[in-house]
């Protein structure tokens, strides 16, 4: 047996069991002894009970809450039941929301099987157990499809895959809305974290490079190097010839350089930076025939920077032309890297010209950012002018991580711990365990949670908003690029960041804003750094800092 397993590829992901947390609904008639799904059970269908299972009668319905965003599947353990010959229909919904689950397919709510199936009719097992999905869900209701007979239910629970990996970053400081914040986005990118870098584990169960960027940001940050990222990287590279753009979106491939250079500074990584070479040399002089004399970008394809701005001609441009200097920047950087001065001088010139190309801005938060990020306009000027402006409106889950980032440049730390506390913490008000595809402050208004039914006069968030991808209960209630404060709250407030590639030497450069003290954990090739930061009754901030051996603090020039 052993000879056979070798020949047989191990999966990285590990499963636990998660049970049912509360029961949300049953239906007026037809359910009895519900709340024995509550009670700890064997995971094994047994010929003589201890315990009398749930009944579900003809007609009724049971709606079930884990308790917390799941990727997996569910396990349905069944008694011995009367005409044995007769298998039992049940329709089963799963959802990440109480909505989704009580839904029907399509409709005006946009409900879907998308990428996974959520809603099906499964014959479960006589003394047996019955395995439905895999999906991603929070929520799953059970109806009995049978006009004349019941279904017992022994045992009803999900089963969490995932990467059986330690969180070796951590974050906590004098704010708790702050910490959740944190913890949650790095919940959200792990779910993600399957046999590659999924955008949700609902929808999008998919590798989208632009949207690895703030993933692989957290991972970095949370969980330190893990392959997901390179198997990732390296399995769009290998689909898309060079002269396609990566996910047909021209701005994916520059995501890939960028992301690539990224990677190189936090790992300092030289063979695996060297396989890159190839591929890599070939798309930055294609890149090259997208900038024209003047310096502007010409980038066909897809032309996209997020959802919001999509079909914008000038906000679109603003992003890819801050986009195209911030590739043409780490491209010199690489090309340099691999002993390629003559590319890595194209590079370099080719951002200059980029630089200094006119540009008019959109008035737009996210394409903003980008060129505050991409030293093209001052960052404290766009701050002002348009990061600010309405506080945290015109915002994405995606990209208004680099909003945060560039109020980090402008070195507005308590502006961005505000939009922090207020954008990603409304998904926490209105029920959330995980952050979601899109999201806007003005939901809010007269919502209801998505984890009860929705009350009479109250608004069903998850089927009424949303559009283009995620319109209504397509919308992914945990989708990975929506982990950017978790990553963020890591580098400007902790004040973590490499200074050389695999971090030889190291930025601490702590940034408290209004927080009393702060302290955590940041994963590095050399080890785990510690640090903690606390805030003197004079306004000074004094540090405690416990560096991996090989890793020198320098101060940033």
């Amino acid at each position: 047996m052993e000879q056979e397993l070798d020949v047989l590829k191990k999966s990285p992901l590990s499963t636990f069991e998660v049970y049912p947390k509360r029961i949300v609904w049953t239906s007026d008639l037809g359910v009895s002894n519900s709340q024995s799904l509550l009670d700890d059970k064997p995971g094994q269908a047994i010929l003589m009970g201890v315990t009398t299972p749930t009944s579900i009668g003809p007609g009724g319905s049971i709606l079930i809450d884990f308790g917390r965003e799941i990727s997996g599947w569910v396990e349905i353990v069944t008694p011995v039941m009367p005409e044995k010959d007769r298998l039992r229909k049940a329709r089963i919904r799963l959802g990440e929301s109480v909505s989704e689950a009580m839904s029907e397919i399509g409709e005006a709510s946009n409900a879907s099987n998308d990428c996974a199936i959520r809603d099906q009719v499964v014959e479960l097992a006589w003394l047996g157990k019955t395995m439905v999905g895999p999906g991603g869900f929070r929520f799953m209701r059970i109806d009995n499809l049978e006009a004349d007979l019941s279904v017992e239910l022994d045992e009803v629970r999900a089963m969490l895959q995932i990467r059986d990996i330690p969180y070796l970053g951590s974050f906590r400081s004098s704010d708790e809305r702050l910490n959740e914040i944190w913890l949650t986005g790095a919940r959200t990118v792990h779910l993600n974290m399957q046999d590659y870098l999924w955008d949700g584990i609902k929808r999008d169960r998919l590798v989208w490079l632009g949207d690895m960027h703030p993933e692989v940001r957290t991972i970095l940050a949370v969980f330190g190097v893990n392959e997901v990222v390179t198997d990732s990287l390296d399995l769009i590279r290998h689909q898309t010839p060079v002269e396609t753009w990566m996910n047909s979106i021209s701005s994916y491939s520059l995501w890939w350089i960028i992301i690539h250079s990224e990677l190189w500074l936090q790992t300092g990584d030289q063979e695996y930076l060297a396989e890159q070479e190839t591929y890599m040399t070939e798309l930055l002089y294609r890149l090259l025939k997208y900038i024209g004399e003047d310096g502007r970008e010409s980038l066909d394809g897809v032309r996209f920077v997020d959802w919001p701005t999509y079909g914008q001609k000038d906000a679109v441009h603003e992003g890819l032309q801050a986009l195209m200097v911030m590739t043409m920047q780490s491209g010199g950087l690489l090309m340099s890297e691999l002993g390629n001065s003559a590319l890595s001088e194209k590079c370099r010139e080719a951002a200059k010209r980029l630089m200094e190309a006119p540009l008019i801005h959109s008035g737009r938060k996210a394409p903003a950012a980008l060129a505050a990020l991409a030293g093209i306009k001052d960052a404290g000027e766009i701050a002002e002018s348009i990061l600010k402006v309405d506080g945290p409106s015109d915002l994405s889950t995606f990209y208004g991580y680099y909003v945060l980032d560039a109020l980090a440049e402008a070195d507005d730390i308590e502006t961005g711990i505000d939009f922090i506390s207020q954008y990603w913490g409304g998904m926490f008000d209105l029920g959330a365990t995980t952050f979601w595809e899109n999201f806007d402050l003005s939901w809010l208004d007269n919502a209801a949670r998505i984890d009860e039914l929705v009350p009479e006069g109250k608004v069903d968030v998850h089927a009424t908003y949303g559009e283009h991808s995620y319109k209504g209960l397509r919308n992914s209630l945990c989708h990975g690029w929506a982990s950017g404060p978790t990553a963020w709250l890591s580098e400007f407030v902790l004040g973590i960041s490499p200074a050389s590639p695999g971090f030889e030497t190291v930025y601490i450069e702590p940034r408290l804003a209004t927080l009393e003290w702060v302290e955590g954990t940041y994963p590095t090739p050399r080890g785990v750094i510690h640090v903690s930061h606390r805030r003197s009754a004079d306004g000074s901030v004094s540090s405690d800092v416990d560096l991996p051996a090989g890793i020198k603090v320098v101060r940033r020039p």
